[in-house]
Protein backbone atom coordinates (compact mmCIF):
# COMPACT_ATOMS: atom_id res chain seq x y z
CA UNK A 1 0.00 0.00 0.00
CA UNK A 2 1.37 3.49 -0.76
CA UNK A 3 0.38 6.67 1.64
CA UNK A 4 0.38 9.78 -0.76
CA UNK A 5 -0.40 13.29 1.44
CA UNK A 6 0.28 16.80 0.10
CA UNK A 7 2.75 18.68 2.03
CA UNK A 8 1.46 21.26 4.30
CA UNK A 9 1.81 25.13 3.42
CA UNK A 10 4.03 27.47 5.01
CA UNK A 11 2.20 29.05 7.52
CA UNK A 12 2.25 33.06 8.35
CA UNK A 13 4.99 34.03 10.32
CA UNK A 14 4.14 35.20 13.60
CA UNK A 15 5.35 38.78 14.21
CA UNK A 16 8.07 40.19 16.83
CA UNK A 17 9.27 43.24 18.27
CA UNK A 18 12.87 43.34 19.20
CA UNK A 19 13.14 45.65 22.40
CA UNK A 20 15.34 49.12 21.82
CA UNK A 21 19.00 48.83 22.17
CA UNK A 22 20.55 51.02 24.85
CA UNK A 23 24.59 52.00 24.80
CA UNK A 24 26.73 53.94 26.64
CA UNK A 25 30.37 53.76 27.66
CA UNK A 26 31.76 53.40 31.04
CA UNK A 27 34.38 52.79 32.81
CA UNK A 28 36.83 52.26 29.68
CA UNK A 29 34.28 49.85 28.28
CA UNK A 30 30.61 49.53 26.53
CA UNK A 31 27.67 48.66 27.80
CA UNK A 32 25.25 47.36 25.24
CA UNK A 33 21.67 46.51 27.29
CA UNK A 34 18.04 45.87 26.06
CA UNK A 35 15.11 47.03 28.14
CA UNK A 36 12.72 44.04 28.82
CA UNK A 37 9.72 45.61 31.11
CA UNK A 38 8.78 43.43 34.29
CA UNK A 39 11.17 40.96 33.50
CA UNK A 40 11.97 39.26 37.42
CA UNK A 41 15.32 37.23 35.39
CA UNK A 42 17.90 39.42 33.88
CA UNK A 43 21.31 38.23 31.70
CA UNK A 44 24.71 40.04 32.22
CA UNK A 45 27.30 38.81 29.48
CA UNK A 46 31.06 40.09 29.57
CA UNK A 47 32.18 40.25 25.76
CA UNK A 48 36.11 39.84 25.25
CA UNK A 49 37.21 40.53 21.64
CA UNK A 50 39.16 37.85 21.82
CA UNK A 51 38.44 33.79 20.65
CA UNK A 52 40.57 31.11 19.03
CA UNK A 53 41.38 33.28 16.08
CA UNK A 54 43.82 34.80 18.50
CA UNK A 55 45.32 32.18 19.62
CA UNK A 56 49.21 30.96 17.72
CA UNK A 57 49.16 28.83 15.47
CA UNK A 58 50.35 25.45 17.11
CA UNK A 59 48.28 26.30 20.11
CA UNK A 60 45.19 25.57 19.68
CA UNK A 61 42.47 25.14 21.71
CA UNK A 62 44.42 27.57 24.06
CA UNK A 63 41.29 29.71 25.05
CA UNK A 64 39.40 26.83 25.54
CA UNK A 65 41.28 25.78 28.47
CA UNK A 66 41.48 29.27 29.76
CA UNK A 67 37.70 29.11 29.73
CA UNK A 68 37.12 26.06 31.77
CA UNK A 69 39.96 27.13 34.16
CA UNK A 70 38.21 30.09 35.20
CA UNK A 71 36.02 27.79 36.97
CA UNK A 72 39.17 26.39 39.02
CA UNK A 73 38.95 29.37 41.64
CA UNK A 74 40.18 33.00 41.72
CA UNK A 75 42.95 35.36 43.58
CA UNK A 76 40.54 35.37 46.45
CA UNK A 77 38.47 32.32 47.12
CA UNK A 78 39.48 28.47 46.10
CA UNK A 79 37.39 26.84 43.87
CA UNK A 80 34.97 25.36 46.44
CA UNK A 81 34.72 29.03 48.31
CA UNK A 82 33.94 30.17 44.71
CA UNK A 83 31.42 27.79 43.54
CA UNK A 84 29.78 27.95 47.10
CA UNK A 85 29.63 31.86 46.25
CA UNK A 86 28.08 31.32 43.00
CA UNK A 87 25.58 28.54 43.57
CA UNK A 88 24.64 30.79 46.71
CA UNK A 89 23.06 33.10 44.74
CA UNK A 90 21.32 30.90 42.56
CA UNK A 91 22.96 31.11 39.35
CA UNK A 92 26.28 29.36 37.54
CA UNK A 93 28.99 31.15 35.91
CA UNK A 94 28.29 30.26 31.65
CA UNK A 95 31.78 30.64 29.22
CA UNK A 96 31.83 30.16 25.83
CA UNK A 97 34.01 31.38 22.82
CA UNK A 98 33.56 31.39 18.80
CA UNK A 99 36.88 32.04 16.26
CA UNK A 100 36.03 36.21 17.00
CA UNK A 101 34.83 36.43 21.38
CA UNK A 102 35.01 34.69 24.33
CA UNK A 103 31.94 35.44 26.37
CA UNK A 104 30.74 34.94 30.41
CA UNK A 105 27.45 35.64 31.50
CA UNK A 106 25.14 34.50 34.48
CA UNK A 107 20.60 34.50 33.93
CA UNK A 108 19.82 35.30 37.40
CA UNK A 109 17.09 37.68 39.32
CA UNK A 110 17.50 41.12 39.18
CA UNK A 111 18.08 41.91 42.45
CA UNK A 112 20.61 39.73 42.85
CA UNK A 113 22.60 40.79 39.52
CA UNK A 114 24.77 43.17 40.79
CA UNK A 115 26.55 40.53 43.13
CA UNK A 116 26.62 37.82 40.39
CA UNK A 117 28.33 40.78 37.75
CA UNK A 118 31.29 41.04 40.48
CA UNK A 119 31.13 37.11 41.00
CA UNK A 120 32.16 37.10 37.13
CA UNK A 121 34.33 39.56 36.80
CA UNK A 122 36.35 37.92 40.07
CA UNK A 123 36.44 34.86 37.64
CA UNK A 124 37.68 36.75 34.46
CA UNK A 125 39.84 39.47 35.93
CA UNK A 126 41.69 37.61 38.49
CA UNK A 127 41.36 33.58 38.42
CA UNK A 128 43.77 31.49 40.13
CA UNK A 129 45.41 29.56 36.99
CA UNK A 130 47.08 27.73 39.70
CA UNK A 131 49.46 25.60 37.79
CA UNK A 132 47.84 22.04 38.87
CA UNK A 133 44.52 22.94 38.09
CA UNK A 134 45.11 24.42 34.45
CA UNK A 135 47.48 21.24 33.89
CA UNK A 136 44.96 18.98 34.94
CA UNK A 137 41.78 20.69 32.78
CA UNK A 138 44.37 21.04 30.08
CA UNK A 139 44.81 16.73 30.11
CA UNK A 140 40.55 16.25 30.94
CA UNK A 141 40.26 18.64 27.59
CA UNK A 142 43.00 16.93 25.50
CA UNK A 143 41.35 13.40 26.76
CA UNK A 144 37.46 14.59 25.76
CA UNK A 145 39.16 15.56 22.29
CA UNK A 146 40.85 12.20 21.95
CA UNK A 147 36.98 10.30 22.64
CA UNK A 148 35.60 12.86 20.34
CA UNK A 149 37.98 12.86 17.48
CA UNK A 150 37.77 8.53 17.73
CA UNK A 151 34.05 9.19 15.99
CA UNK A 152 33.64 9.84 12.29
CA UNK A 153 33.58 13.63 11.44
CA UNK A 154 36.02 15.69 13.61
CA UNK A 155 39.09 14.58 11.05
CA UNK A 156 36.86 15.63 8.22
CA UNK A 157 36.39 18.88 9.29
CA UNK A 158 39.64 19.58 10.05
CA UNK A 159 40.61 18.23 6.61
CA UNK A 160 37.99 20.38 4.79
CA UNK A 161 39.31 23.75 6.97
CA UNK A 162 42.83 23.11 6.54
CA UNK A 163 41.79 22.90 2.04
CA UNK A 164 39.67 25.79 2.00
CA UNK A 165 41.41 27.77 4.67
CA UNK A 166 45.44 26.85 4.83
CA UNK A 167 46.82 24.95 7.66
CA UNK A 168 49.30 27.76 8.18
CA UNK A 169 46.82 29.94 9.21
CA UNK A 170 45.25 29.68 12.13
CA UNK A 171 41.37 29.37 10.86
CA UNK A 172 42.42 26.97 8.72
CA UNK A 173 42.80 24.69 11.76
CA UNK A 174 39.80 23.25 14.15
CA UNK A 175 38.45 26.14 16.21
CA UNK A 176 39.08 23.84 19.73
CA UNK A 177 41.97 22.04 18.62
CA UNK A 178 43.08 18.78 18.35
CA UNK A 179 44.03 16.51 21.02
CA UNK A 180 48.00 16.77 19.70
CA UNK A 181 47.46 20.68 20.19
CA UNK A 182 46.03 20.84 23.44
CA UNK A 183 47.87 18.08 25.09
CA UNK A 184 50.80 20.28 24.34
CA UNK A 185 49.70 23.83 25.97
CA UNK A 186 51.46 24.71 29.30
CA UNK A 187 50.70 26.45 31.73
CA UNK A 188 52.85 29.66 30.81
CA UNK A 189 50.92 29.54 27.39
CA UNK A 190 47.44 29.98 29.19
CA UNK A 191 48.92 32.71 31.72
CA UNK A 192 50.43 34.89 29.09
CA UNK A 193 47.15 33.99 26.63
CA UNK A 194 44.93 36.31 30.18
CA UNK A 195 47.34 38.71 30.92
CA UNK A 196 47.36 39.61 26.99
CA UNK A 197 43.90 39.29 26.69
CA UNK A 198 41.50 39.42 29.50
CA UNK A 199 42.22 42.33 31.11
CA UNK A 200 40.91 44.33 28.69
CA UNK A 201 37.43 45.91 29.32
CA UNK A 202 35.23 45.00 26.46
CA UNK A 203 31.78 44.89 26.46
CA UNK A 204 28.87 44.07 29.61
CA UNK A 205 25.62 42.52 27.58
CA UNK A 206 23.10 43.36 29.88
CA UNK A 207 18.74 42.02 29.08
CA UNK A 208 16.39 42.44 31.90
CA UNK A 209 13.97 45.44 33.26
CA UNK A 210 16.69 48.12 32.68
CA UNK A 211 14.31 50.67 35.39
CA UNK A 212 15.29 48.64 37.87
CA UNK A 213 19.33 47.89 36.93
CA UNK A 214 22.08 50.67 37.39
CA UNK A 215 23.84 50.19 34.34
CA UNK A 216 26.56 51.95 35.67
CA UNK A 217 27.41 50.26 39.07
CA UNK A 218 27.50 47.18 37.20
CA UNK A 219 29.90 48.09 34.67
CA UNK A 220 31.84 49.58 37.12
CA UNK A 221 32.07 46.25 38.49
CA UNK A 222 32.42 44.70 35.41
CA UNK A 223 35.74 46.80 34.25
CA UNK A 224 37.65 47.50 37.83
CA UNK A 225 41.32 46.42 36.86
CA UNK A 226 41.37 46.65 33.19
CA UNK A 227 43.12 48.91 30.93
CA UNK A 228 44.65 48.83 27.57
CA UNK A 229 42.48 49.71 24.57
CA UNK A 230 40.23 47.33 22.15
CA UNK A 231 41.74 44.97 20.35
CA UNK A 232 42.74 45.14 17.11
CA UNK A 233 40.13 43.27 15.18
CA UNK A 234 41.45 43.13 11.66
CA UNK A 235 39.47 43.38 8.17
CA UNK A 236 37.53 40.20 6.16
CA UNK A 237 39.82 38.03 5.41
CA UNK A 238 39.98 37.44 1.20
CA UNK A 239 40.28 33.84 0.71
CA UNK A 240 40.64 32.50 -3.00
CA UNK A 241 38.51 29.83 -4.87
CA UNK A 242 40.37 26.38 -6.03
CA UNK A 243 40.41 26.57 -9.70
CA UNK A 244 38.59 22.65 -9.76
CA UNK A 245 36.90 20.28 -7.35
CA UNK A 246 39.63 18.57 -5.35
CA UNK A 247 38.74 15.68 -3.68
CA UNK A 248 40.24 14.09 -0.26
CA UNK A 249 40.29 10.80 1.21
CA UNK A 250 40.49 10.87 5.04
CA UNK A 251 40.95 6.98 5.46
CA UNK A 252 39.00 4.71 8.15
CA UNK A 253 39.39 1.30 7.19
CA UNK A 254 36.56 -0.85 7.80
CA UNK A 255 34.60 1.99 8.36
CA UNK A 256 30.52 1.06 6.66
CA UNK A 257 29.98 4.25 5.75
CA UNK A 258 31.70 7.10 4.77
CA UNK A 259 31.64 10.69 6.64
CA UNK A 260 30.97 13.49 3.92
CA UNK A 261 31.88 17.15 3.97
CA UNK A 262 31.73 19.31 0.78
CA UNK A 263 32.48 23.13 1.11
CA UNK A 264 34.18 26.73 -0.35
CA UNK A 265 34.65 29.72 0.97
CA UNK A 266 31.93 32.11 1.52
CA UNK A 267 31.50 36.00 2.65
CA UNK A 268 31.89 36.99 6.16
CA UNK A 269 28.54 37.33 8.34
CA UNK A 270 28.21 41.35 8.34
CA UNK A 271 27.87 40.76 4.33
CA UNK A 272 25.21 42.80 2.48
CA UNK A 273 23.80 39.80 1.14
CA UNK A 274 23.65 37.72 4.45
CA UNK A 275 19.76 37.37 4.42
CA UNK A 276 19.52 36.09 0.50
CA UNK A 277 22.35 33.88 1.26
CA UNK A 278 20.75 32.63 4.22
CA UNK A 279 17.58 31.52 2.75
CA UNK A 280 19.46 30.58 -0.27
CA UNK A 281 21.14 27.63 1.69
CA UNK A 282 17.92 26.62 3.95
CA UNK A 283 16.12 25.60 0.11
CA UNK A 284 18.95 23.92 -1.25
CA UNK A 285 20.04 22.19 2.70
CA UNK A 286 19.12 24.47 5.77
CA UNK A 287 15.74 22.44 6.43
CA UNK A 288 14.63 19.11 6.83
CA UNK A 289 12.23 20.22 3.52
CA UNK A 290 15.54 21.41 1.73
CA UNK A 291 16.48 20.14 -1.83
CA UNK A 292 19.54 18.02 -0.69
CA UNK A 293 17.48 16.24 1.68
CA UNK A 294 14.38 15.55 -0.53
CA UNK A 295 16.26 14.14 -3.00
CA UNK A 296 19.11 12.08 -1.05
CA UNK A 297 16.85 10.77 1.67
CA UNK A 298 13.66 10.92 0.46
CA UNK A 299 14.24 9.91 -3.28
CA UNK A 300 17.82 7.81 -3.48
CA UNK A 301 17.83 6.58 0.14
CA UNK A 302 21.41 7.64 0.27
CA UNK A 303 21.33 9.10 3.91
CA UNK A 304 19.15 9.42 6.99
CA UNK A 305 19.91 13.30 6.59
CA UNK A 306 22.11 15.49 5.02
CA UNK A 307 22.24 19.39 5.41
CA UNK A 308 24.04 22.23 3.48
CA UNK A 309 23.93 26.12 4.48
CA UNK A 310 26.50 28.94 4.87
CA UNK A 311 27.90 29.92 8.23
CA UNK A 312 30.41 33.03 9.00
CA UNK A 313 32.69 34.48 11.36
CA UNK A 314 33.59 38.27 11.82
CA UNK A 315 36.47 37.99 9.18
CA UNK A 316 35.76 34.94 7.05
CA UNK A 317 33.16 32.73 6.01
CA UNK A 318 32.31 28.59 4.31
CA UNK A 319 29.34 26.94 2.78
CA UNK A 320 29.31 23.48 3.76
CA UNK A 321 27.02 19.97 3.23
CA UNK A 322 27.63 17.80 5.31
CA UNK A 323 25.82 13.86 5.81
CA UNK A 324 27.12 10.03 6.31
CA UNK A 325 26.17 7.60 3.85
CA UNK A 326 26.58 3.76 3.72
CA UNK A 327 29.46 3.06 1.66
CA UNK A 328 28.17 1.53 -1.63
CA UNK A 329 27.11 4.81 -2.28
CA UNK A 330 29.58 7.07 -1.51
CA UNK A 331 30.29 8.24 -5.57
CA UNK A 332 26.37 8.44 -6.22
CA UNK A 333 25.90 10.57 -3.67
CA UNK A 334 28.50 13.05 -4.29
CA UNK A 335 27.24 12.94 -7.47
CA UNK A 336 23.81 13.89 -6.62
CA UNK A 337 24.82 16.43 -4.05
CA UNK A 338 27.14 17.98 -6.55
CA UNK A 339 24.11 17.89 -9.11
CA UNK A 340 21.90 19.80 -6.91
CA UNK A 341 24.24 22.55 -5.30
CA UNK A 342 25.05 23.01 -9.25
CA UNK A 343 21.10 23.55 -9.99
CA UNK A 344 20.77 25.91 -7.67
CA UNK A 345 24.07 27.84 -8.58
CA UNK A 346 22.63 28.12 -11.75
CA UNK A 347 18.90 28.34 -11.65
CA UNK A 348 17.92 29.27 -8.38
CA UNK A 349 14.84 29.00 -6.20
CA UNK A 350 10.92 29.10 -7.26
CA UNK A 351 8.27 31.27 -5.67
CA UNK A 352 6.96 28.26 -3.63
CA UNK A 353 10.35 26.91 -2.15
CA UNK A 354 11.52 30.49 -1.34
CA UNK A 355 7.60 31.10 0.51
CA UNK A 356 8.82 27.89 2.76
CA UNK A 357 12.41 29.35 3.74
CA UNK A 358 10.89 32.88 4.13
CA UNK A 359 8.32 31.45 6.78
CA UNK A 360 10.18 28.85 8.37
CA UNK A 361 13.21 32.11 8.85
CA UNK A 362 10.98 34.10 9.99
CA UNK A 363 8.77 32.62 12.44
CA UNK A 364 11.53 31.46 14.15
CA UNK A 365 12.50 34.71 15.53
CA UNK A 366 8.86 34.79 17.93
CA UNK A 367 9.99 31.62 19.64
CA UNK A 368 14.46 32.03 19.32
CA UNK A 369 13.95 35.59 20.59
CA UNK A 370 11.79 35.80 23.61
CA UNK A 371 13.82 34.77 26.59
CA UNK A 372 16.65 37.51 28.18
CA UNK A 373 19.59 34.96 27.30
CA UNK A 374 18.11 34.71 23.67
CA UNK A 375 17.70 38.81 23.87
CA UNK A 376 21.28 38.56 25.52
CA UNK A 377 22.67 36.14 22.38
CA UNK A 378 21.37 38.83 19.60
CA UNK A 379 23.08 41.38 21.21
CA UNK A 380 25.93 39.61 21.22
CA UNK A 381 25.84 39.41 17.51
CA UNK A 382 25.31 43.35 17.10
CA UNK A 383 28.51 43.96 18.92
CA UNK A 384 30.64 41.39 17.26
CA UNK A 385 29.91 42.15 13.83
CA UNK A 386 29.47 45.92 14.26
CA UNK A 387 25.68 45.79 13.00
CA UNK A 388 22.89 48.57 12.99
CA UNK A 389 20.74 48.40 16.54
CA UNK A 390 18.45 48.40 14.52
CA UNK A 391 19.36 44.72 13.10
CA UNK A 392 17.17 42.71 14.83
CA UNK A 393 14.16 44.94 14.51
CA UNK A 394 14.16 44.58 10.51
CA UNK A 395 15.49 41.46 10.11
CA UNK A 396 11.76 40.00 10.11
CA UNK A 397 10.86 42.15 7.17
CA UNK A 398 14.32 41.31 5.75
CA UNK A 399 13.42 37.73 5.54
CA UNK A 400 9.85 37.99 4.40
CA UNK A 401 10.75 40.76 1.70
CA UNK A 402 13.20 38.96 -0.30
CA UNK A 403 12.12 38.03 -3.30
CA UNK A 404 13.43 35.40 -5.76
CA UNK A 405 15.40 37.32 -7.57
CA UNK A 406 17.61 38.38 -4.85
CA UNK A 407 17.87 34.56 -3.62
CA UNK A 408 18.21 33.61 -6.96
CA UNK A 409 20.97 36.03 -7.51
CA UNK A 410 22.82 35.12 -4.08
CA UNK A 411 23.14 31.79 -4.87
CA UNK A 412 24.39 32.17 -8.19
CA UNK A 413 27.42 34.59 -6.73
CA UNK A 414 27.99 32.55 -3.47
CA UNK A 415 27.47 29.42 -4.62
CA UNK A 416 30.95 27.55 -6.45
CA UNK A 417 30.15 24.35 -7.03
CA UNK A 418 33.11 24.27 -9.51
CA UNK A 419 35.54 25.24 -6.51
CA UNK A 420 33.84 22.63 -4.42
CA UNK A 421 36.50 20.42 -1.83
CA UNK A 422 35.19 16.97 -1.02
CA UNK A 423 36.06 15.55 1.75
CA UNK A 424 35.10 11.87 2.12
CA UNK A 425 35.98 9.54 5.42
CA UNK A 426 35.94 6.36 5.25
CA UNK A 427 36.78 2.90 3.73
CA UNK A 428 39.92 4.25 0.98
CA UNK A 429 40.43 1.22 -0.05
CA UNK A 430 36.73 0.69 -1.13
CA UNK A 431 35.87 4.17 -2.61
CA UNK A 432 38.67 4.92 -4.44
CA UNK A 433 38.24 3.50 -7.63
CA UNK A 434 34.40 4.73 -7.63
CA UNK A 435 35.46 8.10 -6.52
CA UNK A 436 37.85 8.46 -9.33
CA UNK A 437 35.69 6.85 -12.23
CA UNK A 438 33.01 9.59 -10.84
CA UNK A 439 35.42 12.33 -12.08
CA UNK A 440 34.25 14.47 -10.09
CA UNK A 441 37.58 16.88 -9.18
CA UNK A 442 40.86 15.64 -8.81
CA UNK A 443 41.87 13.40 -5.91
CA UNK A 444 44.58 14.36 -3.79
CA UNK A 445 47.32 12.06 -2.50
Amino acid sequence: MTLIADRPGPGAARPYRFPPVVRRAVAGGQVVAAHLPGQNLAVALLLLDVGAGQEPVGKEGLSGVLAKALEEGTAQRDAAAYALAVEGLGTALSTGLDWDSFQASVVIPVDRLSAAVELLAEAVRTPRLDPADVRRVRDDEATALRMDWANPGPRADAALRADLFGAQNRWGRPMHGDPESVAGLDVEDVTVFHSEWFLRPGTLIVAGDLDRIDLDALAAAAFAGTGGGPAERGGPIEVPMHNGRRIILVDRPGAVQSTLRLGHPSPHRAHPDHVPMTLAGTVLGGAFTSRLNHLLREVRGYTYGIRGDFAASRRFGRFAVSSGVQTAVTAPALVEAVGEITRTQTSGVTEDELEVARSWRAGQLSVELQSPRAIASALTTLVVHDLPDDYHARLRESLLSADVDQVSAAAATHLHPEALTLVIEGDAAVIRDDLQAAALGDLLP
